[in-house]
Protein backbone atom coordinates (compact mmCIF):
# COMPACT_ATOMS: atom_id res chain seq x y z
CA UNK A 1 0.00 0.00 0.00
CA UNK A 2 1.83 3.33 -1.42
CA UNK A 3 0.63 6.71 -0.58
CA UNK A 4 -0.88 8.61 -4.17
CA UNK A 5 -1.12 11.98 -4.69
CA UNK A 6 -4.63 11.63 -6.06
CA UNK A 7 -5.30 10.33 -2.38
CA UNK A 8 -8.42 11.93 -0.10
CA UNK A 9 -6.69 13.36 2.92
CA UNK A 10 -7.51 12.92 6.45
CA UNK A 11 -5.96 15.58 8.58
CA UNK A 12 -5.21 14.40 12.20
CA UNK A 13 -3.48 15.37 15.39
CA UNK A 14 -0.07 13.87 17.13
CA UNK A 15 -2.21 12.77 20.01
CA UNK A 16 -3.89 10.35 17.29
CA UNK A 17 -0.49 9.31 15.69
CA UNK A 18 0.59 8.33 19.30
CA UNK A 19 -2.75 6.02 19.94
CA UNK A 20 -2.13 4.58 15.81
CA UNK A 21 1.45 4.37 16.81
CA UNK A 22 0.78 1.99 19.73
CA UNK A 23 -1.34 -0.49 17.90
CA UNK A 24 1.37 -0.49 14.38
CA UNK A 25 4.00 -1.67 17.52
CA UNK A 26 1.89 -4.18 18.95
CA UNK A 27 1.47 -2.31 22.32
CA UNK A 28 -2.32 -2.36 22.13
CA UNK A 29 -2.39 -6.24 21.16
CA UNK A 30 -5.81 -7.29 20.86
CA UNK A 31 -6.37 -3.96 18.72
CA UNK A 32 -4.96 -4.89 15.72
CA UNK A 33 -6.65 -2.34 13.65
CA UNK A 34 -9.06 0.60 13.28
CA UNK A 35 -12.65 -0.90 14.33
CA UNK A 36 -15.72 -1.08 11.94
CA UNK A 37 -18.99 -0.37 13.66
CA UNK A 38 -19.70 -3.89 14.52
CA UNK A 39 -16.58 -4.47 16.25
CA UNK A 40 -16.90 -1.52 17.83
CA UNK A 41 -20.53 -2.89 19.43
CA UNK A 42 -19.39 -5.99 20.39
CA UNK A 43 -16.42 -4.11 22.55
CA UNK A 44 -18.93 -1.97 24.02
CA UNK A 45 -21.29 -5.08 24.83
CA UNK A 46 -18.45 -7.60 26.07
CA UNK A 47 -15.85 -5.33 27.08
CA UNK A 48 -13.32 -7.96 25.25
CA UNK A 49 -11.10 -8.35 21.70
CA UNK A 50 -11.17 -12.34 21.04
CA UNK A 51 -11.34 -13.00 24.47
CA UNK A 52 -9.02 -10.17 26.31
CA UNK A 53 -9.89 -7.37 27.71
CA UNK A 54 -10.51 -3.91 26.23
CA UNK A 55 -12.42 -1.42 27.66
CA UNK A 56 -13.86 0.33 24.81
CA UNK A 57 -13.66 0.84 20.77
CA UNK A 58 -10.75 2.20 19.15
CA UNK A 59 -11.55 3.92 16.43
CA UNK A 60 -10.50 7.28 14.46
CA UNK A 61 -13.41 10.01 14.01
CA UNK A 62 -10.90 13.05 13.54
CA UNK A 63 -12.93 16.33 14.50
CA UNK A 64 -13.12 19.60 11.93
CA UNK A 65 -15.47 20.34 8.87
CA UNK A 66 -13.45 19.56 6.04
CA UNK A 67 -12.75 15.52 7.66
CA UNK A 68 -16.39 15.49 8.11
CA UNK A 69 -17.06 16.36 4.08
CA UNK A 70 -14.34 13.99 2.77
CA UNK A 71 -15.12 11.41 5.42
CA UNK A 72 -18.70 11.20 4.02
CA UNK A 73 -17.40 10.42 0.19
CA UNK A 74 -14.96 8.02 1.02
CA UNK A 75 -16.03 4.97 -0.25
CA UNK A 76 -15.08 0.72 1.05
CA UNK A 77 -11.55 0.03 -0.18
CA UNK A 78 -10.78 3.48 -1.13
CA UNK A 79 -7.13 4.43 -0.34
CA UNK A 80 -6.72 7.51 1.67
CA UNK A 81 -3.88 9.34 3.50
CA UNK A 82 -3.49 10.41 6.94
CA UNK A 83 -1.83 13.59 7.66
CA UNK A 84 -0.48 15.26 10.84
CA UNK A 85 1.10 18.68 11.02
CA UNK A 86 1.42 18.59 6.97
CA UNK A 87 3.53 15.72 6.54
CA UNK A 88 1.64 12.73 5.59
CA UNK A 89 1.55 9.91 7.96
CA UNK A 90 0.09 6.91 6.90
CA UNK A 91 -1.92 5.48 3.85
CA UNK A 92 -5.19 3.78 4.80
CA UNK A 93 -7.45 1.18 3.08
CA UNK A 94 -11.13 2.55 4.01
CA UNK A 95 -13.23 -0.55 5.34
CA UNK A 96 -16.09 1.27 6.44
CA UNK A 97 -17.34 4.69 7.58
CA UNK A 98 -20.12 4.76 10.27
CA UNK A 99 -21.76 7.97 12.00
CA UNK A 100 -20.86 8.51 16.26
CA UNK A 101 -22.11 10.43 19.01
CA UNK A 102 -19.03 12.20 20.11
CA UNK A 103 -21.00 13.27 23.72
CA UNK A 104 -20.94 9.07 24.04
CA UNK A 105 -17.70 8.68 22.94
CA UNK A 106 -15.97 10.87 26.24
CA UNK A 107 -18.43 8.73 28.37
CA UNK A 108 -17.27 5.02 27.05
CA UNK A 109 -13.59 6.80 27.89
CA UNK A 110 -14.09 8.86 31.12
CA UNK A 111 -17.25 7.38 32.53
CA UNK A 112 -18.86 11.25 32.00
CA UNK A 113 -20.10 13.05 29.06
CA UNK A 114 -20.46 16.20 31.92
CA UNK A 115 -18.79 18.95 29.89
CA UNK A 116 -17.66 20.16 33.76
CA UNK A 117 -14.88 17.14 33.37
CA UNK A 118 -11.61 18.57 32.08
CA UNK A 119 -11.00 15.54 30.60
CA UNK A 120 -14.59 15.82 28.30
CA UNK A 121 -13.82 19.23 27.12
CA UNK A 122 -10.32 18.67 25.76
CA UNK A 123 -11.39 15.30 24.25
CA UNK A 124 -14.91 16.17 22.91
CA UNK A 125 -13.02 19.25 20.73
CA UNK A 126 -11.05 16.55 19.15
CA UNK A 127 -13.90 14.26 17.93
CA UNK A 128 -16.33 14.52 14.73
CA UNK A 129 -19.11 12.70 14.21
CA UNK A 130 -18.20 9.97 11.19
CA UNK A 131 -15.44 7.27 11.92
CA UNK A 132 -13.67 5.30 9.60
CA UNK A 133 -12.57 2.14 9.69
CA UNK A 134 -9.64 -0.69 8.34
CA UNK A 135 -6.18 -1.61 8.20
CA UNK A 136 -3.54 1.57 8.06
CA UNK A 137 0.19 1.53 7.32
CA UNK A 138 2.78 4.03 8.49
CA UNK A 139 4.37 5.63 5.95
CA UNK A 140 7.88 6.47 7.66
CA UNK A 141 7.71 3.75 10.00
CA UNK A 142 10.57 3.98 13.18
CA UNK A 143 11.46 0.91 14.60
CA UNK A 144 10.25 1.21 18.94
CA UNK A 145 13.77 1.42 20.32
CA UNK A 146 12.58 1.38 23.22
CA UNK A 147 10.91 -2.42 23.00
CA UNK A 148 13.71 -3.39 21.55
CA UNK A 149 16.18 -2.12 24.76
CA UNK A 150 13.71 -3.84 27.35
CA UNK A 151 14.04 -7.15 25.05
CA UNK A 152 17.84 -6.60 25.19
CA UNK A 153 18.14 -6.29 29.00
CA UNK A 154 15.80 -9.43 29.86
CA UNK A 155 17.55 -11.42 27.69
CA UNK A 156 21.19 -9.70 29.90
CA UNK A 157 19.90 -10.30 32.59
CA UNK A 158 17.82 -13.55 31.52
CA UNK A 159 14.94 -11.85 33.67
CA UNK A 160 11.64 -13.94 34.45
CA UNK A 161 9.88 -11.57 36.41
CA UNK A 162 9.67 -7.96 34.38
CA UNK A 163 7.27 -5.58 36.44
CA UNK A 164 6.43 -2.02 35.81
CA UNK A 165 4.92 1.20 37.13
CA UNK A 166 3.37 4.00 35.60
CA UNK A 167 3.76 7.49 36.84
CA UNK A 168 4.26 11.16 36.31
CA UNK A 169 6.71 11.74 38.87
CA UNK A 170 5.81 15.57 38.70
CA UNK A 171 7.93 15.81 40.47
CA UNK A 172 9.75 12.85 41.97
CA UNK A 173 9.26 12.80 46.10
CA UNK A 174 9.90 10.42 48.85
CA UNK A 175 6.97 8.40 48.39
CA UNK A 176 7.63 7.69 44.46
CA UNK A 177 11.66 6.26 45.91
CA UNK A 178 9.66 3.87 48.10
CA UNK A 179 7.49 2.77 45.50
CA UNK A 180 9.95 2.07 43.27
CA UNK A 181 12.61 0.11 45.40
CA UNK A 182 9.67 -2.03 46.97
CA UNK A 183 8.98 -2.80 43.00
CA UNK A 184 12.63 -3.48 42.70
CA UNK A 185 12.86 -5.35 45.86
CA UNK A 186 10.34 -8.37 44.10
CA UNK A 187 11.31 -8.57 40.50
CA UNK A 188 14.35 -8.95 38.46
CA UNK A 189 13.69 -6.05 36.30
CA UNK A 190 11.77 -2.66 36.62
CA UNK A 191 10.30 -0.83 33.82
CA UNK A 192 8.78 3.11 34.93
CA UNK A 193 6.63 4.10 32.09
CA UNK A 194 7.04 8.21 32.74
CA UNK A 195 3.86 10.04 31.11
CA UNK A 196 4.64 12.43 28.53
CA UNK A 197 0.92 14.90 28.48
CA UNK A 198 0.17 17.06 25.74
CA UNK A 199 -0.20 20.08 27.60
CA UNK A 200 1.92 22.05 29.96
CA UNK A 201 0.03 21.38 32.81
CA UNK A 202 2.97 19.64 34.52
CA UNK A 203 6.55 20.22 35.15
CA UNK A 204 8.71 19.97 31.28
CA UNK A 205 8.95 16.08 31.10
CA UNK A 206 12.55 16.52 30.36
CA UNK A 207 13.00 17.40 33.58
CA UNK A 208 10.78 14.56 35.36
CA UNK A 209 13.21 12.46 32.95
CA UNK A 210 16.46 13.78 33.68
CA UNK A 211 15.37 13.68 37.48
CA UNK A 212 14.17 10.16 37.63
CA UNK A 213 17.41 9.61 35.41
CA UNK A 214 19.47 11.00 38.41
CA UNK A 215 17.61 8.95 41.04
CA UNK A 216 18.57 5.58 39.22
CA UNK A 217 21.94 6.35 38.09
CA UNK A 218 22.91 7.31 41.79
CA UNK A 219 20.66 5.05 43.99
CA UNK A 220 19.56 2.56 42.37
CA UNK A 221 20.84 -0.49 40.15
CA UNK A 222 20.76 1.24 37.37
CA UNK A 223 20.91 -2.01 34.96
CA UNK A 224 17.80 -2.90 35.83
CA UNK A 225 15.26 -0.12 35.51
CA UNK A 226 14.59 1.15 31.84
CA UNK A 227 12.19 4.31 31.50
CA UNK A 228 10.14 4.30 28.65
CA UNK A 229 8.23 7.86 27.54
CA UNK A 230 4.11 7.04 27.61
CA UNK A 231 3.12 9.75 25.55
CA UNK A 232 -0.42 9.97 27.76
CA UNK A 233 -3.42 10.86 25.05
CA UNK A 234 -6.93 10.29 25.77
CA UNK A 235 -7.32 6.75 25.60
CA UNK A 236 -5.03 6.75 28.51
CA UNK A 237 -7.46 8.77 30.82
CA UNK A 238 -10.65 8.41 32.90
CA UNK A 239 -11.40 5.09 34.53
CA UNK A 240 -10.19 2.75 31.71
CA UNK A 241 -6.40 3.95 32.41
CA UNK A 242 -5.34 1.17 34.60
CA UNK A 243 -6.75 -1.43 31.55
CA UNK A 244 -4.99 0.77 29.25
CA UNK A 245 -1.73 0.77 31.15
CA UNK A 246 -1.66 -3.16 32.00
CA UNK A 247 -2.04 -4.00 28.33
CA UNK A 248 0.51 -1.57 27.54
CA UNK A 249 2.63 -2.78 29.94
CA UNK A 250 1.98 -6.68 28.74
CA UNK A 251 2.82 -6.02 25.06
CA UNK A 252 6.36 -4.40 26.31
CA UNK A 253 7.28 -7.72 27.84
CA UNK A 254 6.11 -7.31 31.57
CA UNK A 255 4.73 -9.35 34.03
CA UNK A 256 3.25 -7.62 37.01
CA UNK A 257 1.71 -3.77 36.94
CA UNK A 258 1.75 -1.98 39.68
CA UNK A 259 -0.19 0.78 40.78
CA UNK A 260 -0.85 3.05 43.84
CA UNK A 261 -3.78 3.24 45.95
CA UNK A 262 -3.99 6.74 44.73
CA UNK A 263 -4.25 5.94 41.05
CA UNK A 264 -6.58 7.86 38.94
CA UNK A 265 -8.27 4.83 37.62
CA UNK A 266 -8.33 2.82 40.41
CA UNK A 267 -12.08 3.70 41.23
CA UNK A 268 -14.82 1.85 43.03
CA UNK A 269 -17.95 0.24 41.80
CA UNK A 270 -20.70 -1.76 43.45
CA UNK A 271 -21.37 -5.20 42.15
CA UNK A 272 -23.25 -7.84 43.47
CA UNK A 273 -23.49 -6.57 46.65
CA UNK A 274 -19.65 -6.21 46.85
CA UNK A 275 -17.26 -3.93 46.77
CA UNK A 276 -14.93 -4.63 43.28
CA UNK A 277 -12.24 -2.35 41.59
CA UNK A 278 -11.73 -1.79 37.98
CA UNK A 279 -8.84 -4.38 37.96
CA UNK A 280 -11.54 -7.48 38.83
CA UNK A 281 -13.06 -6.73 34.86
CA UNK A 282 -9.33 -8.08 33.60
CA UNK A 283 -9.64 -10.74 31.30
CA UNK A 284 -7.34 -12.63 29.50
CA UNK A 285 -4.61 -10.10 29.42
CA UNK A 286 -2.19 -12.92 31.41
CA UNK A 287 -0.42 -9.64 33.56
CA UNK A 288 -0.70 -9.42 37.25
CA UNK A 289 -1.74 -6.09 38.62
CA UNK A 290 -0.42 -5.20 42.23
CA UNK A 291 -2.21 -2.92 44.37
CA UNK A 292 1.16 -0.81 46.31
CA UNK A 293 0.40 0.71 49.93
CA UNK A 294 -0.22 3.77 50.02
CA UNK A 295 3.01 5.83 51.44
CA UNK A 296 3.36 8.67 54.24
CA UNK A 297 6.20 10.12 56.74
CA UNK A 298 4.95 10.02 60.09
CA UNK A 299 6.52 12.25 62.95
CA UNK A 300 6.12 9.18 65.83
CA UNK A 301 7.66 6.48 64.01
CA UNK A 302 10.09 8.80 62.64
CA UNK A 303 10.01 7.37 58.46
CA UNK A 304 8.19 6.71 55.88
CA UNK A 305 5.24 4.18 56.44
CA UNK A 306 2.74 2.50 54.54
CA UNK A 307 -0.71 3.29 55.93
CA UNK A 308 -1.52 -0.27 56.15
CA UNK A 309 1.24 -0.34 58.97
CA UNK A 310 1.13 2.81 61.05
CA UNK A 311 -0.93 3.18 63.77
CA UNK A 312 -0.80 6.84 64.90
CA UNK A 313 -3.39 7.93 62.39
CA UNK A 314 -3.24 10.64 60.00
CA UNK A 315 -2.80 13.82 62.64
CA UNK A 316 0.50 12.11 62.49
CA UNK A 317 1.07 11.64 59.29
CA UNK A 318 2.84 13.83 56.04
CA UNK A 319 0.91 12.51 52.85
CA UNK A 320 3.15 13.05 49.67
CA UNK A 321 0.49 15.35 47.46
CA UNK A 322 2.59 16.21 44.37
CA UNK A 323 0.54 19.33 43.04
CA UNK A 324 1.13 20.89 46.80
CA UNK A 325 4.98 19.94 46.41
CA UNK A 326 5.04 21.77 42.65
CA UNK A 327 3.90 24.35 44.20
CA UNK A 328 6.26 25.13 46.12
CA UNK A 329 9.31 24.45 43.75
CA UNK A 330 7.51 26.82 41.21
CA UNK A 331 7.60 29.86 43.41
CA UNK A 332 11.24 28.72 43.96
CA UNK A 333 10.76 27.54 47.70
CA UNK A 334 13.22 24.46 48.63
CA UNK A 335 10.57 21.51 49.82
CA UNK A 336 11.62 19.87 52.74
CA UNK A 337 13.93 16.88 52.45
CA UNK A 338 11.27 14.94 53.99
CA UNK A 339 9.01 15.08 50.84
CA UNK A 340 12.00 15.46 48.35
CA UNK A 341 15.56 14.74 48.14
CA UNK A 342 17.70 17.96 48.58
CA UNK A 343 19.86 17.13 45.59
CA UNK A 344 16.29 16.57 43.24
CA UNK A 345 14.95 19.54 44.41
CA UNK A 346 18.34 21.57 44.01
CA UNK A 347 17.91 20.08 40.03
CA UNK A 348 14.98 20.94 39.64
CA UNK A 349 14.78 24.73 40.72
CA UNK A 350 17.99 25.47 39.19
CA UNK A 351 15.72 24.05 36.02
CA UNK A 352 12.52 26.30 36.63
CA UNK A 353 14.31 29.41 37.67
CA UNK A 354 17.23 29.68 35.75
CA UNK A 355 19.69 32.88 36.25
CA UNK A 356 17.24 33.55 39.35
CA UNK A 357 19.71 35.17 41.61
CA UNK A 358 21.35 38.88 40.47
CA UNK A 359 24.51 37.91 42.04
CA UNK A 360 25.05 34.19 43.08
CA UNK A 361 28.47 34.55 43.85
CA UNK A 362 28.00 36.78 46.61
CA UNK A 363 24.98 35.04 47.95
CA UNK A 364 27.28 32.32 48.11
CA UNK A 365 29.96 33.70 49.65
CA UNK A 366 28.01 35.54 52.26
CA UNK A 367 25.64 33.17 53.37
CA UNK A 368 27.45 29.96 53.18
CA UNK A 369 30.62 28.32 54.98
CA UNK A 370 33.17 27.90 52.04
CA UNK A 371 36.95 26.53 52.13
CA UNK A 372 38.47 30.22 51.31
CA UNK A 373 39.48 29.26 47.87
CA UNK A 374 37.17 31.30 45.06
CA UNK A 375 35.24 28.91 43.02
CA UNK A 376 32.31 29.05 40.42
CA UNK A 377 29.24 27.70 41.91
CA UNK A 378 26.17 26.80 40.35
CA UNK A 379 23.14 27.74 41.25
CA UNK A 380 22.28 23.44 41.93
CA UNK A 381 25.19 23.98 44.21
CA UNK A 382 23.67 27.03 46.13
CA UNK A 383 20.13 25.12 46.55
CA UNK A 384 22.28 22.43 47.75
CA UNK A 385 24.35 24.07 50.45
CA UNK A 386 21.34 26.03 51.46
CA UNK A 387 19.50 23.30 52.28
CA UNK A 388 22.24 21.90 54.50
CA UNK A 389 21.54 25.48 56.66
CA UNK A 390 17.94 24.57 56.79
CA UNK A 391 18.69 21.01 58.56
CA UNK A 392 21.00 22.69 60.97
CA UNK A 393 18.99 22.22 63.92
CA UNK A 394 21.70 23.52 67.03
CA UNK A 395 19.70 26.92 66.69
CA UNK A 396 16.22 25.71 66.83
Amino acid sequence: MTSSKTNKTIYIDKEATSALDLVQDGLLDPVTKLMNQQESQEVLKTGLINGKTFPFPFILAPAGKRNAEIIQTLQPQEEITLVCEGKPYATMIIEEVFAIDPSERTRQIYGTSDPSHPGVMSTIKRIGEWAIAGDYTRIDPQPNQNKINIDEIKTTLNAKRVKSLVMAANPLHRAHEKLIRQALDTTDMLVIFLLKPYDNTNLNYDIRKETLEYFIHNYLPKNRVVIVPLENSYIFAGYNEIIIDAIVAKNYGCNVLTVGRNHAGLGMFYDCNSNKSIVDRVVGLEIEIEIASEFVYCDKCTTLVSTNTCPHGQHHQISYHSDSILELLEVGLLPPAVLIRKDISAFILSKLLPNRFKNLEKLYYDLLPVGGLLEEHTEHDFYLELMKLYQTTSLT
